[in-house]
């Protein structure tokens, strides 16, 4: 009788494993190998690791919590299946893992600083406030490779009922974020994921899966506007820094953004003709812009004295304290509306 062949049973390169924890509950985390060939079929060689997935089984008392810890195990097998796949194709060159382990967060910081460096500083905040989000979302480190379709709208959910914050990250009493500022975060998400797509740190571009513009929709903003009495009114009102008053008014007077006003230099006026006008690249659009300056706006220009053309023209400070600066005066002119450049 011939012997029957024994079945060969082939290893799992990503093993779910399980740890008692103290209160009872087991906490579930992968052991795999990770290295740059497939030595055998269906089996990876490599260094052993191990990742903790912040899932747990509960003990099970109830009917309830049966089917609770049903879910979390099918959420842990659908992330193993993911590793096998990923560890598989970086082994066959379709993917490099190490990059899409790259943290999303630590991605972010590095947007922060560049638009710092731009000296775009509201970008800057709302990239702030996103990392910030992140982070009570999901913790210090999100790897590329775990944003998906199912994350991406576990995230909106969460921003949609997350309290507001204060201009120092502390959590206000009452109120949740606007729809508004949904979209701004989720966009900022959105842009770090794109240029991870682009430099090939990820294959799959989630945000194309994701339909988010049917799960929020934009608020009508309401934008404060200053009536020519009123700015007469304010230029008739004395104002604690002069360059501020400058600043603000020849903005006014000409429709130049604060990010452009921040970085006109001297060198940035030049004659035509018998007219003065602006030839910079818009900061925000980066797109030249040649901009004849009225005579009345000219006014609000301050002295060049002995500064070179290379020199800014108005070297003003944050942008917080430009605001705090202007409500004064505004107070002061007797106008109760909230004024900024963007007014």
């Amino acid at each position: 009788m011939a012997k029957k062949k024994q079945e060969v049973k082939l290893k799992e390169p990503v093993r779910i494993r399980f740890k008692q924890l103290a209160n009872g509950n087991q906490s579930i985390y992968l052991d795999y190998y990770t290295g740059d060939v497939i030595r055998k079929e269906n089996y990876v060689g490599g260094k052993r690791q191990y990742e903790f997935l912040k899932l747990y089984l509960i003990p099970e008392k109830t009917r309830e919590d049966k089917a609770k810890n049903e879910a979390t195990l099918a959420l842990a097998k659908a992330i193993q299946s993911k590793r096998i796949v990923e560890l598989q194709n970086d082994a066959h060159g379709f993917q490099n893992t190490n990059k899409s382990k790259a943290n999303v967060i630590d991605y972010l910081m590095n947007m922060r600083s560049q638009s710092k460096e731009r000296g775009s500083l509201n970008y800057e905040k709302t990239v702030g406030n996103t990392i910030r989000e992140l982070k009570l979302f999901r913790g210090d480190y999100i790897a590329f490779r775990d944003i998906d379709k199912d994350f991406l709208n576990s995230f909106v959910d969460f921003l949609k009922q997350a309290k507001k914050a204060s201009k120092f990250g502390l959590l206000k009493a009452g109120g949740v974020l606007s729809n508004n500022s949904v979209i701004a975060y989720y966009g900022v998400l959105r842009t770090a994921i794109n240029r991870a797509y682009k430099e090939g740190i990820i294959t799959v571009n989630p945000t194309k899966e994701f339909d988010f513009a049917s799960k929020v929709k934009a608020e009508v903003s309401r934008r404060e506007y200053l009536t020519i009495e009123e700015l007469k009114r304010l230029i008739g009102t004395e104002c604690k820094y002069e360059i501020m008053k400058q600043a603000f008014l020849f903005s006014c007077l000409c429709g130049l953004r604060v990010s452009d006003i921040r970085k006109l230099k001297w060198n940035d006026l030049q004659k035509s003709g018998e007219r003065i006008r602006i030839e910079i690249k818009m900061q925000k659009t980066k797109e030249p812009l040649y901009l004849p300056i009225s005579d009345e706006a000219l006014k609000w220009l301050p002295q060049q004295n002995e500064a070179k053309g290379d020199d800014l023209i108005f070297p003003l400070t944050h942008e917080g304290t430009i605001n705090k600066i202007l409500q004064k005066w505004a107070k002061d002119a007797g106008i109760i509306k909230h004024i900024s450049f963007h007014t």
